[in-house]
C-alpha cells in the first residue's frame, strides 16, 4: 500500500473561504495493475475559479478540483516510465494512481505529458504555457479580435491571465491600459510594456480611463467584474468588444451587487459581450502553446510566478490568492 494525502471540501463556501471549509485526509493507494502508474505532485495550481459555486467545480465531500504537474514514481506502463512528467486535473492530491489507457474522452484531454520546455521550469505548464496562458491567448484574440491601433483595457493586469493579455495586445500593435492593486504589481505591469497602469485602490477608475482613453476603449478583457466593470462599460466605444473571463471581485459576495445594471449601456453602445470557458478551444491548445513559447523565446512575452511551498498549506495559499497575494501565476511547490 502507498499512502497519499488529499484535500476535501468539508463545507460549502459562504463568503470568503475559511479553514473549516477544508479537510486533509489520507488514503491508501492499491498495488499497481498492468498499465497503471503512480504520480507524485511536483507543482499544484490554485486558481480563482476554484471558489465558484458550481457542481462541476467542487462539491462537499469531494477532492478539491485543480491541475498539477506530477512525476511518475511507480509504473507498469511502457508509455509512462518512472521519472516522466505529466500534467493532469487530479485535484488537490499529493499522489495519484492513474491508468492512462483507460481514460474516458473527457479525462484524456486533462491528462498529458508535459512537453519539452527546454530550460524553462515545468511549472510553466500550469501558467503561461498552460490553462491561464491559453485563457489569455484564445479569450482575447478570438473574442476581442484586436486590430493594430485599438485601445485595450485589462483589469487584474498583474495576474497570470491579465499580464499575458496585455502583452499579447502590445504584440498585436494595440495601446494597453492595465489596472492592478498595489505599487509592486503596477510597477511590474509597467515593466511589461503597458502604456498606462493604474492602482485601482488609490486612483479613481473613471478619471483614470478618461485620462488614458479619451476617445474610448475598443476591447475590454474583464477578470474582475462588479463595480469595476460597471464603470468600464461607460468608456466603451460604439461596437466595442468585451471578453468576460472572470469576476473575482464578486466571488466571495454574500449580498446582491449594488452596482448599476450594465445592460442599457451594452444596448446603447451596441457592444459585443461574450463570456467563455477556455476549454472550448482545447483542440487548438497546441497552436496557442507554440505561439506563446515562440514569443517567450523571442523576448516578447514575459511571465512571473509566485511560488509557495507545501502541500499541507494548500488552503492557506488558495485563500491568499483570492486576496491578491500573487503576482503572475500562483504555484504551490509540493
Amino acid at each position: 500500500m502507498v499512502k497519499a494525502k488529499k484535500w476535501i471540501l468539508a463545507t460549502e463556501f459562504a463568503g470568503e473561504p475559511k479553514d473549516s471549509n477544508f479537510k486533509l485526509e489520507e488514503e491508501n493507494l492499491p498495488a499497481l495493475k498492468d498499465g497503471e502508474i503512480i504520480c507524485d505532485a511536483v507543482y499544484l495550481s490554485v486558481d480563482p475559479y476554484m471558489r465558484l459555486d458550481r457542481d462541476w467545480i467542487n462539491s462537499v465531500g469531494s477532492v478539491i478540483i485543480g491541475e498539477q504537474v506530477a512525476r511518475v514514481t511507480e509504473s507498469k506502463s511502457k508509455d509512462y516510465p518512472v521519472g516522466c512528467l505529466v500534467q493532469m486535473y487530479s485535484g488537490w492530491r499529493s499522489r495519484t494512481l492513474v491508468n492512462p489507457a483507460n481514460k474516458t474522452a473527457t479525462e484524456a484531454i486533462h491528462f498529458l505529458k508535459v512537453p519539452d520546455l527546454g530550460k524553462l521550469e515545468p511549472s510553466l505548464a500550469l501558467g503561461i504555457l498552460g490553462m491561464p496562458g491559453m485563457t489569455a491567448y484564445f479569450g482575447f484574440l478570438e473574442l476581442c479580435q484586436p486590430k493594430a491601433g485599438d485601445t485595450v483595457l485589462v483589469n487584474g493586469a498583474a495576474g497570470a491571465v491579465g499580464s499575458a493579455v496585455g502583452q499579447i495586445a502590445k504584440i498585436k500593435g494595440c495601446k494597453v491600459i492595465g489596472f492592478a492593486g498595489s505599487k509592486e504589481k503596477c510597477d511590474w505591469v509597467k515593466s511589461l510594456g503597458f502604456d498606462h497602469v493604474f492602482n485601482y485602490k488609490e486612483q479613481d477608475i473613471d478619471k483614470s480611463l478618461k485620462e488614458a482613453a479619451p476617445d474610448g476603449i475598443d476591447c475590454y478583457f474583464d477578470n474582475v467584474g462588479g463595480n469595476f466593470t460597471s464603470k468600464a462599460l461607460q468608456h466603451m466605444k460604439e461596437f466595442g468588444r468585451i471578453s468576460v473571463c472572470g469576476g473575482i471581485s464578486v466571488y466571495n459576495a454574500t449580498q446582491p451587487p449594488l452596482t448599476p445594471d450594465p445592460f442599457m449601456t451594452i444596448l446603447s453602445q451596441q457592444l459585443k459581450v461574450e463570456g467563455f470557458i477556455v476549454m472550448r478551444w482545447w483542440t487548438r491548445f497546441p497552436e496557442g502553446k507554440a505561439e506563446m513559447k515562440k514569443w517567450i523565446d523571442e523576448g516578447k512575452l514575459k511571465y512571473r510566478e509566485t511560488v509557495q511551498d507545501g502541500f499541507d498549506n494548500m488552503p492557506k495559499i488558495f485563500m491568499s490568492l483570492l486576496k491578491g497575494a500573487n503576482i503572475g501565476k500562483m504555484i504551490v511547490k509540493a
